[in-house]
């Protein structure tokens, strides 16, 4: 007898899709089945697309940025990953200089602990080009916690570091089995150009964009590439958002360099256009939404196997924390919502509208993230995995608006949008936590995951493509 059975639905495994019965027993799946099983609870899911819960490898829940702290705490955020499918997430701790990253990461793990939903870790982000950080990336990965970041950009907010510091990091993660990520942005770039907007005073929103070019993000990524190809090591771009950027890491990637390339839904989704509006300032987030070429582009990538996973860069401020930057654009905090959008987002314009299959959708969202970030026991529907869990209905109209979502904010860039094809439950260990639009779990019950990255993966990450 298992503790939970799902049964008759489409089933999406790395082996193709197929209906199977779902036997979980002890927080794991216990047994795929072509005959019915016996369970304590048996979940119909006739018509439905049952899917290994997504992973959002990129959210930042309570974040101090910009003269704000981001509006969803870890219960907030991990309740709206929830209702999206989420059953993971990988937050970023990011310590401000002069503060100690193993002292952060645990002030970070507090805050988490008591509140998440669901399952997650932390990437570490160093701020400060000192030895005493690189020193501590061996001991990071010994704790499970094998994956670094570094912003390039944001030299005013004291977050920046230099291709020197970038370059003996990707020595080191190299060394010791670990995976350097980048927000790829040329700082000197971004400080001039953000002069010379400053310097108008107010225009328009469009500062924004105006502010951080496509070959802003495109330079740094080709200088980045040549640091990692010299120290011969993985590098892994977050939330790329340019063609120009896609094609040098597409590039190097066809060289048999071990580039990784995250995406967003947002940069498929939105451009630049939208700083038009009166109230463009609250589709504010770094990098900046591009043009059509460049959503096209990144769609090109999902469907060729060069963006290898997709993330969210949840980020939520308030209106009221926007609006502290109504006077001048550089005022304004970066970040908008996403965590709660991904999977029903690439279900509905990937799956429903052809461009890409059931397989790579889950390639996507959890196999190659996990894969990818050393999330061993996660992102596939197998046997001895954990049972975490997506039942869809590939039917279901849902129209966004800020009142059905469930973050802390006030407000969705998605207003209006409607898609089609939402999660109707979601599963986190074999428990329940969401259930036909009601929050079955309890606050806590989320546990914090070590993480392990195989050599093989180091060596080869996992792409995909039309799978």
């Amino acid at each position: 007898m298992y503790d939970l059975v799902i049964e008759k639905g489409k089933v999406v495994t790395p082996g193709g899709v197929e209906k199977y019965s779902i036997g979980i027993k002890g927080g794991s799946i216990a047994a795929l089945s072509k005959t019915k099983l016996q369970g304590k609870r048996v979940i119909d899911a006739s018509g439905k697309v049952v899917m290994p819960g997504a992973i959002d490898p990129h959210v930042h829940f309570a974040l101090p940025f910009q003269g704000a702290i981001s509006a969803d705490d870890y219960y907030d955020g991990s309740v709206a990953g929830a209702f999206g499918g989420v059953t993971t997430y990988i937050d970023f701790a990011i310590h401000a200089r002069g503060k100690d990253m193993l002292k952060h990461l645990k002030a970070r793990q507090k805050l988490a602990a008591p509140d998440s939903v669901i399952d997650y870790s932390f990437h570490a982000g160093f701020t400060e080009e000192c030895q005493k950080n690189l020193n501590y990336v061996k001991e990071l990965i010994d704790m499970g916690i094998p994956t670094f970041k570094l912003l390039l950009p944001y030299v005013r907010e004291g977050f920046a570091v230099g291709d020197g510091f970038m370059f003996r990091m990707l020595q080191e993660t190299k060394k010791h089995g670990g995976l350097l990520l980048i927000h790829a942005e040329n700082a000197d770039l971004v400080m001039r150009f953000m002069d010379e907007e400053n310097a108008k005073g107010k225009v328009s929103w469009m500062q924004h964009y105006d502010s951080r070019p496509n070959f802003v993000e495109a330079t740094s990524i080709a200088t980045s590439i040549e640091l990692a190809k010299q120290a011969k090591a993985p590098l892994y771009v977050v939330h790329l958002s340019t063609a120009e950027g896609l094609a040098h890491m597409h590039k190097a990637q066809s060289e048999g360099h071990p580039m990784i390339v995250e995406s967003c839904p947002q940069f498929l989704e939105f451009t630049n256009e939208k700083y038009n509006e009166k109230d463009g300032h609250k589709y504010y987030m770094t990098p900046p939404f591009r043009t059509k070429n460049d959503n096209r582009k990144l769609w090109e990538g999902i469907q060729n196997g060069s963006v290898n996973c997709m993330g969210t860069d949840h980020c939520p401020f308030t209106m009221k924390q926007k609006n502290q930057g109504k006077n001048l654009f550089s005022k304004v905090p970066n970040g908008v919502m996403g965590t709660e959008i991904m999977l029903p987002y690439m279900f509905s314009e990937g799956v429903n509208k052809g461009r890409i299959t059931l397989n790579r959708l889950a390639q996507l969202t959890s196999e190659n993230t996990a894969k990818i970030h050393g999330l061993q026991k996660k992102g596939s529907l197998e046997v001895g995995k954990d049972a975490d869990i997506v039942i869809i209905d590939p039917q279901l109209k849902k129209k966004i608006t800020a009142k059905n979502m469930h973050s802390a904010t006030d407000y969705t860039i998605y207003q209006g949008r409607e898609l089609k094809g939402w999660p109707i439950y979601t599963i986190s260990r074999g428990e329940v936590v969401v259930e036909k639009g009601k929050l079955k779990a309890e606050r806590g019950r989320g546990k914090f995951v070590e993480r392990r990255i195989s050599k093989e993966v180091l060596k080869n990450p996992p792409q995909g493509g039309l799978a």
